[in-house]
C-alpha cells in the first residue's frame, strides 16, 4: 500500500510538473525526443558506414571535424540571429538542414560525400539544437531547470532510446547486415522522421523573443562583447565545456568502430551498446537533475563524470560482449553529465543575452571537438586506437576536473542577480 501511495504521489508531482510548464518547452521536448529518437536508429553505423565506404580512421576524424568546425564557425551568429529574430525561423531552418543530411547520406557512393551529409548535419543540429537550448533556458524557472532538462533526456535518449537501436539493428539483420546495404535504408527512415518533425515546429511553436531595453540590435560584435561583461567565470567555463565535449569528436564517432573492427562485435551487440548508453538517463536522468537542484550542479558532475572514464576503460579492456554493452551502459553518464553541466551554462547570463551566449559556447565546444575528432584518427591509426579513449580521460582529469574545482555554483546565481 505505502509503495502504491509512493508511485500515485511521484507521477502526480510529475504531471504537476508538465502542466506549468510553458507550451513551447512541450512542444520542443515532443520535437527533440522525436529526432533522437531517429538519430539513436542510424547512430551505431554512422561511422561503420563511412568506412565501409572507403575511409581510413584519419578520413573518418575529417568527416567529423569538417562538420563541427563549420557549425562552431557560425554558432555566434546563430545565436545573435536567435536573440534578434526569435527561434522558429532558425529551429525550422535546422530541421531542414538535417533532413537534406540523412537525404546525402542515403545516396552517397563514396565516403568523400559524407563530408557533406556530416557538415548538414552538425549546421542543422547548430540552428535545431541552438533553438531548442534557448527555449529550454529561458522557459525554465531555476528550481526546475536540471528536472526539465533531465526529464527531456530521460524520455528522448532514454526512452526512445532504448527502443531505437534494437530496432535498428533488426532493421540492418533484414537488409543485409552491417554493411552499405545493409545500413543505407535506415537513412530514408530518418528522412522521414525528421520531415514531420519539420511539420510540427511550423504548426506548433510560437517565435516569442527575449529582450532587454539594453539589446545589442544590429551590432553583432557588440552583441557579443555584452556577453562577456558578465564576469571571468564565463571565460573559465568555455575551457571547462569546450573540454567536456570532446567526447563529440574523440569517443562518439570512434567506439562504435572499436567495438566492431577491434572487439568483433555484430549488429546485435552494437544495437545493445546503444541501448545500454540510453538507458542510464532513463534511469538516472531525473535523480540526477533533481538531485542537482537540491544539492547543486558540481557536486553531481563530480559523481557522474568518472563513471565516462571507467566505461572508456572497460571498452579498452572488454574480453567479450557483454562487457561491451557495460562499457556502452556507463558511457551513457555522459548525456548525464551533460545535461547538468548544460543547467550551469544557462545560469551564468540573464535571459536576453541567451542565444548569444549559447552560440559562442557551441563556438568554442565544436571547434575544440572538431580538432579532437581529426586528432582521434590519426592517434587511431598512427599510435593505437585505445589510446583515443585514454587521451580524452587524461585531458578530463588533469585539466577539466580542476578548473571545475574553482567555479562558483550556479543553483542560485541566476536568482541572485535578479534580486539585486
Amino acid at each position: 500500500m505505502r509503495i502504491t501511495e509512493t508511485a500515485i504521489g511521484t507521477i502526480a508531482k510529475a504531471i504537476g510538473f508538465l502542466r506549468r510548464q510553458p507550451r513551447d518547452w512541450k512542444i520542443t521536448v515532443v520535437r527533440s525526443s522525436t529526432a533522437i529518437f531517429f538519430y539513436q536508429l542510424i547512430f551505431p553505423y554512422l561511422s561503420i558506414y563511412t568506412i565501409a565506404l572507403g575511409a581510413t580512421a584519419t578520413q573518418l576524424g575529417i568527416v567529423n571535424s569538417a562538420g563541427m568546425a563549420i557549425a562552431g564557425l557560425v554558432g555566434p551568429l546563430i545565436g545573435w540571429l536567435i536573440d534578434r529574430t526569435g527561434v522558429k525561423r532558425i529551429y525550422l531552418t535546422g530541421i531542414f538542414l538535417l533532413a537534406i543530411s540523412y537525404l546525402t547520406y542515403g545516396l552517397a557512393q563514396s565516403w568523400a560525400i559524407v563530408i557533406i551529409a556530416m557538415t548538414a548535419y552538425w549546421l542543422g543540429n547548430a540552428g535545431a539544437g541552438h533553438s531548442c537550448s534557448v527555449i529550454c533556458g529561458n522557459s525554465l524557472a531555476n528550481e526546475d531547470r536540471a528536472t526539465g532538462m533531465s526529464l527531456c533526456e530521460t524520455f528522448a535518449s532514454g526512452l526512445l532510446g532504448i527502443a531505437a537501436p534494437m530496432l535498428g539493428a533488426l532493421l540492418v539483420a533484414t537488409f543485409g547486415g552491417v554493411n552499405v546495404s545493409g545500413i543505407r535504408p535506415l537513412f530514408f527512415l530518418c528522412l522521414a522522421g525528421t520531415i514531420a518533425t519539420f511539420l510540427l515546429i511550423l504548426t506548433q511553436l510560437s517565435n516569442r523573443r527575449w529582450e532587454s531595453p539594453g539589446d545589442a540590435g544590429l551590432n553583432f560584435f557588440k552583441g557579443i562583447g555584452e556577453v562577456f561583461k558578465q564576469g571571468r567565470n564565463l571565460k573559465r567555463w568555455l575551457v571547462i565545456s569546450s573540454i567536456g565535449s570532446l567526447p563529440m569528436g574523440m569517443l562518439l564517432p570512434f567506439t562504435q568502430p572499436f567495438a566492431h573492427e577491434v572487439k568483433g562485435a555484430d549488429q546485435y551487440v552494437l544495437g545493445a551498446m546503444v541501448t545500454g548508453f540510453a538507458l542510464v538517463p532513463l534511469l538516472f536522468g531525473i535523480p540526477a537533475g533533481r538531485l542537482a537542484d537540491r544539492i547543486g550542479r558540481k557536486k553531481v558532475l563530480y559523481l557522474t563524470i568518472p563513471l565516462v572514464w571507467i566505461s572508456s576503460l572497460i571498452l579498452i579492456w572488454a574480453p567479450s560482449s557483454g562487457f561491451l554493452v557495460l562499457a556502452g551502459i556507463l558511457q551513457g553518464f555522459y548525456f548525464v553529465s551533460g545535461v547538468i553541466a548544460g543547467a550551469m551554462t544557462f545560469e551564468l547570463v540573464p535571459p536576453e543575452q541567451m542565444g548569444r551566449w549559447l552560440g559562442v559556447s557551441r563556438f568554442c565546444r565544436l571547434l575544440l571537438a572538431a580538432g579532437g575528432a581529426y586528432l582521434s584518427g590519426i592517434i587511431w591509426d598512427n599510435v593505437g586506437p585505445q589510446y583515443v579513449f585514454l587521451t580524452v580521460i587524461g585531458l578530463d582529469l588533469f585539466i577539466r576536473i580542476p578548473l571545475l574545482i574553482g567555479m562558483p555554483e550556479t543553483l542560485d546565481l541566476r536568482k541572485s542577480a535578479e534580486g539585486k
